[in-house]
């Protein structure tokens, strides 16, 4: 039995090992997270369901990658740093695109704390957090599917996606397209209900926004 859980843990260990993965977990009491997405492609903001802050990183294109954790007793701070020498295929790619790293992180959040995310050119996808959130980017693919809580993002360009439900929605791209249910809006779109509290605030130059409400 002991040869079969031992066998059992080395294939484990390999396989994260070559799938240049790195996890790690945090128990805080800190009432705000923020995120910083420099080098990654993509991020999915996600519940934990055991009360930890987790956090996966896979990045492809690199030999190492670490996750970096800094948190006091009001907020936590997470960043992501790559080492190693970068492959051929990065070094091509800085010639066609920004995005290099062909990385991807995993954020759990505990419910009950705020959560800000702060990045350039990335896309973000969220799996119906919770949470209430603030995202600031340049530009990306932004999936928000249900959206349960205060939210506010800000973006030059890219595209939205998001299911709004009873809730306040103020919603402004300058040059993008805003579709609501598939009805094209004019720059704006408003909708007040007065005896719910939660707001949700999107505000973009150029971003094509797509909202369900139903």
């Amino acid at each position: 039995m002991k040869k079969y859980l031992i066998l059992i843990c080395i294939c484990f260990s390999t396989a994260i090992f070559s799938q240049k993965k790195v996890m790690k977990s945090l128990q805080t009491n800190a009432s705000e997270i923020n995120i910083y997405t420099k080098g990654l492609d993509n991020i999915i903001l996600e519940n934990s369901s055991n009360g930890f802050l987790e956090v996966v990183l896979e990045a492809k294109s690199y030999d190492e990658q670490l996750i970096k954790i800094d948190a006091d007793a009001k907020k936590v701070a997470i960043g992501f740093d790559f080492e190693g020498t970068e492959t051929r295929e990065v070094i091509f790619r800085k010639f066609i695109t920004k995005r290099l790293q062909r990385a991807t992180a995993i954020v759990k959040v505990p419910k009950g704390k705020k959560v800000y995310v702060f990045g350039e050119n990335v896309d973000i996808d969220t799996k119906s957090l919770l949470n209430d959130l603030a995202i600031y980017i340049d530009n990306g693919i932004v999936r928000l599917n249900k959206v349960q809580a205060n939210l506010l993002l800000k973006l030059y360009s890219g595209n939205v996606y998001a299911t709004v439900k009873e809730t306040n929605i103020n919603v402004t791209s300058k040059s993008g397209k805003i579709l609501v249910d598939n009805v094209l809006k004019e720059k704006e779109y408003l909708n007040s209900i007065k005896s719910l509290q939660e707001q949700n605030t999107i505000i973009s130059l150029k971003a094509n926004i797509f909202l369900t409400t139903q």
